[in-house]
């Protein structure tokens, strides 16, 4: 297995295209995204579109399947597609078998975190009959409809129990892990996060509160932070979003799924990550750093000695950020981040 140095039938828009078939394009993916529930909105809807339904017959892998927005968008522009889908989160499942019951025999849904692809692929061999992986797709981070459901224990905007595991079957909460952490690591962490200048003192205040609720860890991380010194947004938000990912693992977990695809894609096979924090960003573009450039570290001006060899390409050094009207109608798209890579032959 690639182990990464570093610990989520429509015509496309091309320029050249007629015009009819522009406008097809975009009113089959506005027409589609209408008829979803309110689970959670995808984003860089487009740009996925146009990425994966230019492969050739095959399965992709949604490794972050959620409430099925992409996956189902893909089956209905794609036919030569099909998706195989992982969530650990059973409401999500739930979600998604609703939405892709109209594609029956082109999807399943597994129960599964995207840091386990290798064995899920293995284990669901009967599914592929015999097809190429020709994708991977991994929109990371919580879902809109995590955030909005208060028992979650996702967000600040409502108290709540303070739980924050994607799956709330397995695992310890929030609290439990505020229980017992070293102080000296959730500093760390919240570094980690961007939480620099107040990071000691908020992790003084919070272990000494013990938190059970959101709203108790809130006003801990507020009695850390000076009113003047408060940046724009919500004063807890970093703190949130650090303990979502201690508690569910997500940073080890990243490294470990990023390898996983990268073994699992065939020869030319797209991998497609969607990030929405700089910690997130950074894990995806040193993993793909390290395999396009095979790990060699020789000094550039000797060019390479060591022998190293690429194992993908990457479509450009800068991510792909949402245009301004998917923002204006989809907020949580403005700190969305996708990356893509493709896999070289061996």
């Amino acid at each position: 297995m690639y182990r990464p140095r570093t610990m989520r039938s429509l015509a496309i828009v091309k320029t050249g295209r007629e015009s009819s078939s522009a406008l097809s394009s975009v009113l089959t993916i506005e027409r589609l995204q209408m008829a979803q529930d309110n689970y959670h909105t995808p984003v860089l809807v487009s740009e996925i579109i146009e990425l994966f339904t230019s492969l050739p017959a095959g399965v992709v892998v949604d490794a972050t399947l959620g409430g099925a927005g992409h996956a189902a968008l893909l089956l209905e522009a794609a036919p030569q597609l099909r998706i195989l889908g992982l969530d650990r989160d059973p409401e999500a499942r739930e979600a998604a078998a609703k939405r892709l019951a109209a594609f029956a025999g082109r999807a399943r849904i597994v129960d599964a975190t995207f840091a386990t692809l290798a064995g899920v692929v293995r284990d669901h061999w009967d599914f592929l009959r015999g097809e190429p992986i020709v994708g991977v797709l991994m929109d990371l981070g919580v879902s809109s409809h995590q955030l909005d459901d208060p028992s979650r224990g996702f967000s600040f905007r409502s108290d709540a129990p303070l739980d924050m595991r994607m799956d709330p079957t397995r695992g310890q909460t929030a609290a439990e892990y505020l229980s017992h952490v070293d102080q000296h690591e959730f500093v760390r962490q919240l570094r980690a996060n961007g939480e620099n200048r107040f990071a000691g003192s908020i992790a003084k205040s919070v272990l000494a509160r013990q938190p059970k609720t959101t709203d108790e860890l809130t006003e801990a991380v507020e009695r850390a932070v000076p009113m003047a010194a408060r940046r724009r947004g919500h004063v807890a938000t970093r703190v949130f979003q650090t303990l979502r990912i201690a508690v569910n693992g997500e940073e080890a977990q990243l490294a470990e799924g990023l390898g996983a695809a990268l073994d699992v894609l065939a020869p030319s096979g797209v991998l497609a990550v969607i990030s929405y924090h700089s910690g997130e960003d950074r894990v995806v573009k040193s993993v793909f750093h390290e395999a396009a450039t095979g790990g060699c570290h020789c000094p550039p001006a000797l060019g390479c000695v060591c022998g190293a060899v690429a194992l993908i390409t990457v479509d450009k050094a800068s991510a792909r950020l949402a245009s301004a009207s998917e923002i204006a109608t989809n907020p949580r798209a403005r700190s969305a981040r996708l990356r893509i890579a493709r896999k070289l032959a061996p």
